[in-house]
């Protein structure tokens, strides 16, 4: 299992499992995905955290300690993950993760534990679970709405269907149909694949035989490449939509010109230098951007590394309104720290802008989503 620990300056630091901690006021765990399948989407998520503790590394005066886990993409393990966080490193918060059935059980480890999660992807909870848990990300009805805006303006009538075959294909087919009818466009196809595939032919050849005007693509990450590797192969004309996510540096390399032109909803972070000056995200997003260099020696190319910043901000903001009514470290702390963070009020990100409710999972409304074109290799808004 590999654990990453960085310190409030930013150092990144590894210690053995039975090593010494640093000395912390406050505890931020992260459970992500550094190696499997969603790894192209764990490993900007864990340096995105880095440097949002650069970029504040203490709340009220107190020092803040970030210990990363490596799920493996495997759910199971995201579980233990999370149960290891909070029962051995005692930490405050927890925050993953890198797919949608591990950051479920995440939560549900969260809701057991009584300990306060932000989550990191679009997911689907009930009852008891949302005690515990929100998320940073957008809803997937929200960006998907977007896509079928497009598609309309675009003039499409017909739509095929193609994603993962877990939650968060599900997530996206279900938004789509939810959307598509009432814009007057017909889902003609729902092919599923695994994220482990090496290949969905078979999915699109049943794809171009119904002829659809265009395709809408329910994948993630490096996976979510295929369909349109595929599609171009088997020389489909129509428009490919995506979704948010899409949005990495890796997706942009692996499908490389079949992607050309294709259109996503995307936070505003990804294009944050082609936003109006009046962008309520605009500001942090550059800040974002800046720290990010600074701390990771590269340039920030993808949406991932935003959400675990994001996901920091609604953190600390909680944490310092927390603070005053108990002491970090303890079960009555973890409960003002959900507290907090569930009634969380103009809260500025790079995504979006932060307003969370007891009971609601998301926080964020339209100001959370733009439109994106892939430009040869490049993201460009889309008015």
């Amino acid at each position: 299992m590999k654990r990453l620990v960085r310190s409030a300056l930013g150092a990144a630091i590894a210690f053995a499992m039975a090593g010494a901690a640093l000395a912390a006021d406050l505890k931020v765990g992260l459970s992500v995905s550094l190696s499997g399948p969603n790894s192209s989407l764990g490993v900007p998520y864990a340096k995105g955290m880095q440097a949002a503790v650069a970029y504040k590394p203490e709340i009220n005066g107190k020092k803040v300690q970030l210990i990363v886990l490596d799920d493996g993409s495997d759910p199971t393990t995201a579980g233990r993950n999370a149960r290891k966080l909070i029962e051995e490193e005692k930490v405050d918060v927890i925050m993953g993760t890198s797919g949608v059935p591990a950051a479920i059980a995440m939560a549900q480890v969260a809701r057991e534990t009584k300990t306060p999660m932000i989550g990191l992807t679009p997911i689907s909870l009930q009852g008891a679970d949302l005690e515990w848990t929100v998320t940073v990300a957008q809803p997937t009805d929200l960006m998907v709405a977007a896509v079928v805006d497009r598609m309309k303006k675009d003039g499409v009538k017909t739509v095929g269907y193609i994603g993962f075959s877990d939650a968060w294909g599900d997530l996206v087919y279900n938004a789509l149909m939810k959307a598509a009818e009432p814009a007057g466009i017909k889902v003609v196809t729902n092919e599923r694949y695994a994220r482990s595939d090496a290949s969905v032919t078979g999915q699109v050849l049943k794809i171009v035989a119904a002829r659809p005007d265009a395709v809408m693509t329910g994948g993630a990450g490096t996976p979510g490449a295929l369909p349109y590797l595929a599609l171009s192969e088997r020389g489909f004309k129509g428009p490919v939509y995506g979704q948010h996510g899409l949005i990495n540096a890796d997706f942009v390399r692996v499908s490389g010109k079949a992607a050309n032109g294709t259109q996503m909803p995307t936070g505003p972070i990804i294009v944050a230098e082609q936003l109006p000056n009046n962008y309520p995200t605009k500001k942090v997003a550059l800040d974002f951007r800046d720290v990010f260099q600074k701390v990771n020696n590269a340039p920030t190319t993808d949406a991932y590394s935003a959400y675990s910043f994001d996901g920091y901000m609604v953190f600390a903001d909680a944490a310092a309104r927390a603070m005053p009514k108990a002491e970090p470290g303890t079960p009555q702390f973890r409960v003002a720290l959900r507290d907090a963070i569930m009634s969380a009020k103009e809260v500025v990100g790079t995504h979006g802008v932060y307003n969370f409710k007891q009971g609601q999972l998301y926080g964020v409304d339209e100001r959370a989503r733009v439109i994106v074109k892939l430009e040869n290799g490049q993201w460009k808004l889309v008015p």
